[in-house]
């Protein structure tokens, strides 16, 4: 079986992302920062033969990887879409922690979202998913290209080191940035994190 390689891409820059809003299922477009963020990973990427690429559904991943260079490989799996906030959606974290101190979506529920175990259980889908690439491949090691959103990749990071979403408290992840998991010795390990593109 060949070393499976995840390569994990944060879409580009949003309206919300800037404003710190929790943005699970509202379909906001890349804002021409976002655009020129996806455009900069393509150089990184073209050095790179991935054996499948995955996206969210969602308009700002799809967009990001069409602009990265990669959407003539891409399929659309729906696990990789953003947590559903449920009655956070569009909130700030700040907001959400008038009402409840200490809040955090890795540490505490989203009332009528999604529970950490539902996200896990859909992390996990796609790593089993990705890893099929790997049982296949005829390469020593085998890439899988994952276009997402900052909150379901740092919990799927904490997934694949074997800490659940709640791994992902500790992984800050910027807009347009790209991230790789992989193996050291033979045990899961980050390769790269939060690896920005383009220099602020």
């Amino acid at each position: 079986m060949a070393s499976l390689h995840l390569w994990l891409l944060r879409h580009g820059a949003t309206e919300w992302a800037i404003n710190g809003r929790h943005t699970g299922n509202t379909d906001l477009p890349l804002l021409p920062q976002g655009e020129t963020e996806a455009r900069a990973l393509a150089p990184i990427l073209a050095k790179q033969t991935f054996a499948a690429v995955l996206s969210s559904p969602l308009q700002r991943a799809r967009r990001t990887c069409e602009l990265a260079g990669l959407s003539h490989q891409a399929q659309i799996e729906p696990d990789l879409k953003e947590w559903d906030y449920g009655d956070y959606e569009g909130l700030t974290t700040p907001e959400i922690r008038v009402q409840v101190p200490g809040w955090t979506v890795f540490s505490h529920p989203c009332p009528g979202g999604e529970s950490s175990d539902q996200v896990q259980q859909r992390c996990e889908r796609v790593i089993e998913r990705a890893s099929q690439y790997a049982s296949s491949a005829q390469a020593e090691s085998c890439n899988v290209a994952l276009f997402a959103h900052g909150h379901i990749l740092r919990s799927l990071a904490g997934c694949w080191l074997g800490q659940g979403p709640a791994g992902g408290a500790q992984l800050v992840l910027g807009t347009g940035s790209f991230c790789v998991l992989g193996y050291e010795r033979q045990k899961r390990a980050l390769i790269h994190w939060n690896a920005p593109v383009l220099l602020a």
